[in-house]
């Protein structure tokens, strides 16, 4: 996979994916136009929305209705650090909501691909390459 990452004005920087753009920004605070999320807040989305795809599957393949069903990311930073020190996926469910799955919620939402890539980190290079 392939994904071109350009600088289309001030501090945005967009990525190019297929016939996708997803396009970041920074806050105001910082010198941004804030357009758009910041890349850090995109991936703690990405993380967010894998556990949820998967959340969505699981109750599409037993027809249970998902109109009622969110979930709620929480993180908490670690103060001498700055870094995420945990994050919370809050499953909510209608009172209705079958009690019989609330356990196969939690591990479907375990499958997210994402979260399986930071418990997993992949190796990173980064070069610079004239063109």
């Amino acid at each position: 996979m392939e994904m071109i990452i350009d600088f289309p004005k001030g501090l945005r920087v967009d990525a190019h994916l297929g016939k996708f753009t997803i396009r970041t920004d920074q806050p105001l605070s910082s010198g941004g136009e804030e357009t758009a999320p910041t890349p850090f807040a995109l991936f703690l989305a990405s993380l967010g929305t894998c556990a949820g795809a998967y959340v969505l599957s699981f109750c599409r393949q037993r027809n249970l209705p998902t109109e009622k069903i969110r979930l709620v990311q929480r993180t908490e930073r670690d103060t001498a650090t700055g870094m995420i020190s945990r994050i919370q996926l809050e499953i909510q469910v209608p009172e209705d909501f079958p009690e019989k799955y609330y356990d196969a919620l939690v591990r479907s939402a375990n499958q997210c691909i994402v979260k399986k890539h930071l418990e997993n980190p992949p190796h990173f290079e980064v070069f610079t390459k004239v063109v």
